[in-house]
């Protein structure tokens, strides 16, 4: 368990956050699941609070307006100095800024983009709120994915964008990028063609850590969520892709590190 560092290189994942259409119910499929505890957040774009694991904030959880009815799915957050140059950035590279950049009271600056392929992330400036600050810990996110058709194109535009150094993985049957800041692997691009699912279209997925993944799982399925890929090992521990009642999909793995 250790706590993560601050402040965040450009480009690093940094927070992740859901945004619902029943944030009470929501909260406790994830008390249930991770044990989360819940603080108020800012509110300038509704109801929103942070989620704690050991009294340190891991992942936002807001509410969508009633007349609102868009995808619910986890969205990453990537670091960024000056949201505002980034978001120049994102258009001028073929990507889309669907939100702001604006200011979310005093913990910082946001925007809301896609790149071109149309995976959605978010834009994070820090100011009071820095972002996740445990890693590690069973709840903890610990890893995100963009799961794409192919990595080629779209590994050029985060490059360009946030400076990304990618490793490819050489094999005639697998498409599959790490991206690294300053020689760390922070997050991957995973081209999967014709199995990328149709109703969701290019993602980032987020992963979070767990203690046992098959228990886990059961434990989604008892509050109300859904198996969407069973446990099974992966290169980085055991993992499951699950969904929240309302369908917002995740993957919860027990690292190998652990």
């Amino acid at each position: 368990m250790t706590e993560a560092a601050a402040p965040r290189t450009p480009g690093t994942p940094c927070w992740v956050s859901l945004i619902v259409h029943g944030l009470r119910s929501t909260q406790h499929f994830y008390a249930g699941l991770f044990g989360w505890e819940f603080v108020p957040g800012p509110d300038q774009l509704g109801p929103y609070v942070r989620a704690l694991v050991d009294g340190k904030v891991v992942a936002g959880l807001g509410q969508l307006p009633p007349d609102r009815h868009l995808p619910v799915a986890w969205t990453t957050y990537l670091a960024s100095d000056d949201v505002d140059l980034t978001a120049e950035t994102i258009r001028s590279c073929g990507g889309t800024v669907a939100v702001g950049p604006l200011d979310a009271g005093e913990a910082g600056r946001l925007a809301i983009a896609s790149d071109p392929s149309g995976a959605v992330f978010g834009v994070w400036q820090a100011a009071e709120h820095v972002g996740t600050a445990l890693a590690g810990a069973p709840g903890t996110p610990v890893w995100n994915e963009l799961v794409t058709r192919e990595t080629s194109t779209v590994c050029k535009f985060y490059q360009t964008v946030f400076g990304y150094e990618a490793e490819a993985v050489v094999s005639a049957d697998f498409d599959y990028q790490t991206m690294r800041l300053e020689g760390r692997p922070v997050a991957s691009l995973h081209g999967v063609g014709h199995a990328l699912p149709r109703d969701r279209g290019p993602h980032w997925m987020t992963y979070f850590e767990v203690a046992d993944t098959d228990e886990a799982a059961r434990r989604v399925v008892e509050l109300g969520g859904y198996i969407l890929r069973p446990p099974r090992e992966g290169t980085g521990g055991r993992v499951a892709t699950v969904s929240d009642p309302e369908g917002a999909a995740f993957t919860i793995v027990r690292s190998d590190a652990r």
